[in-house]
Formats: structure tokens, C-alpha cells, sequence
């Protein structure tokens, strides 16, 4: 086990986390001048209130920023956020909610997040503090649709490999929030919007289903990603029903762009994969080692991706020394198997039968928001024996690759990396070691 190559890509790891940290990036926007608060240099009216509104995994941090600066200033407040992820706050109210797959608290976290955008004053400034995980965190259906049959339709979507943008797609058709529907609610003339992407290229109509920006997919788009992924005979038939009508014209679509609704609304993006990549460069230098950046667009199957990267690390391997592979994106899975396991851990252990006897490659492959699919897992390590080290404990990792149970596999091995959460998500990173014999 090459635990030189270990510490070194956690150091590096945490260093990415430490650049994207939610609560940090709030802080760097967010500023106070006496009586005069301004966001990314835009200033607010003399002793303007705030309404705040924070949804996803780093709800509860990137909101004690904002009670950090300017608590005296919160006259009404909610964060939402995922099993785990929560702290407690002293102005805004916490709620923890089912991720990926919506529950009866999603449901009713939406309704209280439409409601407070709905009631605020006129005058109030609406701070809408977003990251990944809003999607599902605040999830109400749309008249005629039953949240289960929303939860069904998410969860049938993720065991066929849909991407973000595919989810989100069809999700902003089937809820209340999505799409733009809370800019279009809220009562305030001035709508701020803090984002935290983990979304490739950071759409702004993508990253937590848009809640306020304007949509431009349509009913037929959500039915597109439904027949691509073979899933129209797989979800509610109310469901299939609703975006159908929708496409006939039928049902009002979501709102659009050129809405004079959404002039009042300014979005600063305050964090995402390419400022955590920056930083695991000159973490990387810190460590000793040249760091090459391949790519901040990582996507497609998690299995098929970690044995491309491992083909990479293979080819590279005899060109270079002490370096390290850096790679940002986001992956997806489709489910055939029983197992446990997430993206991140799956990429690992495709990559690990891929390396086997690549004696100077280590891989780790892990969820910047700490969790890593069901588990509690942030991803895992991989290097050219860890299969050889499975095997020796009765651990096969092609039947675990094959059954989808790559969790199971790692907790067995001893690969796990586990960091609880983060305070922030900006998808995924995975680090390659490469290093000389005798620097293991």
C-alpha cells in the first residue's frame, strides 16, 4: 500500500476543498461598510433587510456566512439541506431533507422556501444562497403530480445514468421551485443569488434546477431525455401523462427567458470545479510534484471513465515523475446491480483493474461534498494492487464492478476515503499520483 502517495493526494484533496469552502466564498462577496452592505461590489440600500434563503449541501455554511456580516440585517430566513449536512444557526431556520431521492420534507421545505420569497416586503432584499442537492432538497409537485410520483421518477432517472442536465431538465417540469418559479413568486423588487456550481460549465438554468433563473428547455425537452433514456414506460403514468399535456401546450410551461421578472435578479457565482483544480495545482507544487490539469469536463459512465484515466496514468507513466493527474467533472452510473457504492467509488475501483501491476500510479477519485452516492464515503483509492490485495482477502473485483458494489468492495480492501461533510460541492476530482520507485 503506497501510503506515501495516500497522504499526499489527501493533502491535495483538502486543499481543492479549503478553495471552494461555501461559508469562505460568501464571506469573500459578502461585505459590510457601517450601515451599507453590498454583494460581489453591489451595494444595498442604507440598513436594506434581508430575507435569506438557502438551499442545498451547503445551505447551513454558506448561511452563517451571511449571519456572520450582517445577522442584525435577517428578518426572516430558511436553509435547507441534506441528512448530515446541517448545523444550527442563530437567525435562519434549519431543515434537513432526503437526497437524491425527494421525501415528505422536501415537499414541505418548499412549500416554507415559497412562502417566505412570497411574503417578504417589496423592499427586502431576497439572498438566495445556492449549491448542488437543491433539486431534490426542495422538491414540490406541480398541481396534478404527488410527490412519490416525483420520487419515483428521480429515482428511476439516476438508476438509468442520467446526468444533471437531464434530471434537471424534466424535474423543472414536474416542481414548484424549479425553473425559475421562485424569482417569478418572490415579492421583492431585488433578488441576490449566490451560487456554488457543480455543474459542468455552471448554467445557471441547471445548477439547483434554476429557482431563479429563467428556463429554457421545454415540456417536449423533458419528454427527449425520457425516450433517450428509455424511461417513458418507466415513470408514473400521471407523470408521462403531465409532460405530455404540457408539450400539446396544455399546461403552462416554465417561465422563459426575456421575463422582465427576472431583471431584478443578479447572480454572482462565488465557486466551482476550476477554482478547486487552481488550488490542487499549487497544492500539487507544495507537494513536490508537477501537476497536470486534464480536464475540468469529466463525464459519462463512472467505470468507463476510470479506465480511461487509468489507461492515461498508464501511457504517462513512464514520461514523468513525481506529477499528479488532475481531473474535475462529474460522472454518472447505471445501475445493474445490488450493491452499494457512488460514482466516485466506482470510477476507483474500474480504475484499479484497469492499473493492475501499475506499480507507480495511485488514484483517488472522491465527491467534493463529502458523500459519495448512498454512503458514507467521500470516494476511494486505487493504485496497481489493489486488486491483488482484494483477491488475497477473497475479494473479487470484477463481480464487485459487475454488481455495482464498489462500496462494499473498498470498505473490505481498506480504500475507503472518508471525510464527512464538507460545507461545499463542486462535483467531483480525481487525483493520479505518478511517482519514481524509490519516492513511494
Amino acid at each position: 500500500m503506497r501510503s506515501g502517495a495516500r497522504a499526499r493526494l489527501t493533502a491535495i484533496f483538502r486543499a481543492a476543498l479549503a478553495a471552494v469552502d461555501a461559508e469562505a466564498a460568501v464571506s469573500r462577496v459578502l461585505q459590510r461598510d457601517g450601515a451599507t452592505l453590498s454583494i460581489a461590489g453591489r451595494a444595498l440600500a442604507p440598513n436594506a433587510r434581508l430575507v435569506v434563503l438557502a438551499a442545498g449541501k451547503a445551505a447551513t455554511a454558506m448561511a452563517a456566512a451571511v449571519e456572520a456580516v450582517a445577522a442584525d440585517r435577517i428578518v426572516g430566513g430558511l436553509a435547507v439541506t441534506k441528512d448530515g449536512h446541517g448545523r444550527a444557526l442563530a437567525r435562519i431556520a434549519v431543515r434537513e431533507s432526503s437526497h437524491p431521492v425527494p421525501d415528505a420534507r422536501c415537499e414541505a421545505a418548499a412549500r416554507e422556501a415559497m412562502t417566505l420569497a412570497a411574503t417578504a416586503r417589496p423592499d427586502d432584499v431576497l439572498l438566495v444562497l445556492l449549491s448542488g442537492g437543491a433539486s431534490s432538497l426542495l422538491a414540490c409537485p406541480l398541481p396534478g403530480l404527488a410527490l412519490e410520483e416525483i420520487a419515483a421518477t428521480t429515482a428511476a432517472m439516476l438508476a438509468a445514468g442520467a446526468a444533471i442536465r437531464e434530471l434537471n431538465i424534466v424535474r423543472k417540469h414536474l416542481v414548484e421551485v424549479a425553473g425559475g418559479r421562485l424569482a417569478q413568486t418572490a415579492s421583492a423588487r431585488r433578488i441576490e443569488v449566490l451560487v456554488v456550481s457543480d455543474v459542468l460549465g455552471d448554467p445557471l438554468d441547471v445548477i439547483a434546477s434554476g429557482p431563479c433563473a429563467p428556463d429554457p428547455s421545454t415540456f417536449a425537452d423533458a419528454l427527449a431525455v425520457l425516450g433517450a433514456r428509455a424511461l417513458r414506460d418507466r415513470i408514473p403514468p400521471r407523470v408521462l401523462a403531465h409532460l405530455e399535456a404540457g408539450a400539446r401546450g396544455e399546461r403552462a410551461e416554465s417561465p422563459k427567458p426575456g421575463r422582465a421578472r427576472f431583471a431584478r435578479v443578479c447572480t454572482t457565482l462565488i465557486a466551482s470545479i476550476g477554482d478547486a483544480l487552481r488550488a490542487a495545482e499549487a497544492a500539487a507544487r507544495e507537494q513536490g510534484v508537477r501537476p497536470i490539469t486534464v480536464s475540468a469536463k469529466l463525464q459519462g459512465e463512472a467505470r468507463v471513465a476510470g479506465r480511461r484515466l487509468a489507461a492515461l496514468a498508464r501511457s504517462v507513466a513512464p514520461a514523468v515523475e513525481q506529477a499528479c493527474l488532475l481531473v474535475g467533472g462529474e460522472t454518472t452510473v447505471t445501475v445493474r446491480g445490488a450493491g452499494r457504492g457512488g460514482r466516485s467509488q466506482e470510477l476507483a475501483l474500474a480504475a484499479a483493474i484497469e492499473m493492475t501491476g501499475c506499480e507507480r500510479a495511485t488514484l483517488l477519485a472522491a465527491g467534493t461534498d463529502g458523500s459519495d452516492g448512498p454512503t458514507d464515503a467521500a470516494g476511494a483509492f486505487a493504485d496497481g494492487a489493489t486488486v491483488a490485495r482484494a483477491a488475497s482477502r477473497g475479494i473479487d473485483a470484477a463481480s464487485a464492478l459487475a454488481d455495482n458494489d464498489a462500496y462494499g468492495f473498498f470498505a473490505q480492501e481498506g480504500g475507503l476515503l472518508r471525510t464527512g461533510p464538507t460545507g461545499t460541492n463542486v462535483m467531483d476530482l480525481v487525483l493520479i499520483d505518478l511517482q519514481s520507485r524509490d519516492t513511494y
